[in-house]
């Protein structure tokens, strides 16, 4: 396994670019891919958020389409900020300036995005939703497409983008290169990967069921009208920048105001605001204008600032997995980081699904009690599902809350269009 990246074969001038980007040793994940997809095969990769899937998927692509200038490639991603991160990167590693890439997703200018189609680029980085808006327009044509990039692909299928995801493959020529990056392997992307890629090579990199080694997970059993009492605590207790996950767009930015009533620094963001303002929070976030930011799970794929020290999940879940995904937003690059859960009694389920997908042989807790407690027992992902039980009435009200404030407020409109 090459230890730099000068045992690639790749270009004199992408080896600048890499040199400036301070790129020196590969990522485990980027050692197996790299030279596989410079070879043109198909690959089905899973790795931990943070290992740099990015450049494993995106430096051979750019190889590619140095050596054949009539060749296109597109790239899916679940959300915009995932989106808008990649094309960042990329945009750094490409080293000729006729490689034009355009991205293309739901809240950017319509206008804007077709003069950007019409100066003929050849990087495609979007959005299933907005990607589908075009090829309906009929301003966006997948013919000349060599390699398919499928980014998070078990967050895209979470989503419900699995029929979109379908519709664009149809536009794409069957002779192709397809890599498919995954978090997690659920059901769902085996039989995806059995349908559209042609004998890919499999690259596993850590365990997808696992947080990252350097996170330290942190307990506190509570109440639910003592949350925001222990949430104060920790925020006094701890330093640096602090990421935030409750469970509905509402409570986002009623949390994030009352934290700002009492002189804490703190943005919130959820997929129903504006491209701009969104795009705005986050760069707040990065440049350290604030130190607390309080989001939904939109937040918890893609969101790649590597001075996040400490993760809070006010609220778990919906699902166990997005556990991982969230707390994987600390501890990026090999630096250390923090996780803390708040849980409640009617939360307890949630929990111990968490726990059964991380260590599915290890004893589960069996009620909450009082006081911070480690977290011995980890959750493996055993089959993706919602939570259920005993506490289903409280939880259930609780839900309903919740989404009809969302109502009122107007959350819910065009919601498959958002990211």
């Amino acid at each position: 396994m090459t230890q730099d990246f000068s045992g690639f074969g790749l270009p004199p001038k992408l080896m600048q670019s890499l040199a400036r980007m301070k790129f020196t040793a590969p990522t485990p994940i980027q050692a197996q891919a790299i030279p596989l997809a410079m070879e043109g095969k198909d690959i089905l990769g899973t790795a931990q958020t943070g290992t740099g899937k990015t450049a494993a998927f995106g430096i051979p692509l750019v190889v590619r389409l140095m050596e054949h200038p009539e060749m296109k490639a597109i790239i899916l991603t679940p959300t915009r900020e995932l989106a808008s991160q990649v094309l960042a990167t990329l945009q750094q590693i490409i080293p000729v300036p006729d490689l034009r890439a355009v991205l293309l997703i739901g809240g950017e200018p319509m206008p804007r995005q077709l003069r950007q189609l019409q100066q003929n680029p050849r990087l495609i980085i979007g959005t299933p939703g907005r990607i589908n808006d075009h090829l309906e327009r009929r301003s966006l044509r997948l013919d000349r497409v060599g390699v398919l990039v499928l980014d998070e692909t078990d967050r895209m299928l979470d989503m419900g983008f699995g029929h979109q995801i379908e519709r664009i493959i149809k536009h794409v020529p069957q002779t192709r290169q397809t890599l498919m990056f995954s978090a997690t392997l659920p059901q769902e992307i085996v039989r995806m990967a059995g349908k559209y890629l042609n004998n890919p090579q499999r690259i596993a990199v850590g365990s997808a069921h696992k947080p990252h080694a350097n996170i330290r997970e942190e307990l506190i059993h509570t109440a639910e009208g003592e949350k925001y009492s222990h949430l104060l605590v920790q925020l006094e207790k701890r330093s640096g920048a602090i990421l935030v996950f409750v469970k509905t767009k509402w409570g986002t930015e009623r949390l994030a105001q009352k934290l700002c009533r009492i002189h804490h620094d703190a943005e919130a963001i959820h997929g129903d605001l504006q491209q701009r303002k969104r795009e705005r929070v986050i760069q707040g976030f990065r440049d350290k204008k604030y130190r607390i930011l309080v989001a939904t799970d939109v937040a918890a794929r893609g969101l790649d600032i590597p001075h996040i020290q400490h993760i809070i999940n006010y609220d778990l879940p919906q699902s166990p997995e997005d556990y991982i995904h969230r707390i994987g937003r600390t501890a990026r690059a090999g630096a250390e980081g923090s996780a803390l859960s708040l849980i409640t009694p009617a939360e307890s389920n949630k929990w111990r699904a968490i726990q059964r997908l991380m260590n599915p042989g290890a004893p589960q807790e069996r009620g909450p009690s009082n006081g911070p407690r480690p977290n011995n027992g980890r959750p493996n992902y055993a089959k993706k599902r919602r939570f259920g039980g005993s506490h289903g009435r409280d939880r259930d009200q609780h839900n309903r809350d919740g989404q009809r404030r969302d109502q009122q407020r107007g959350n819910e409109q065009q919601k498959s269009r958002s990211f």
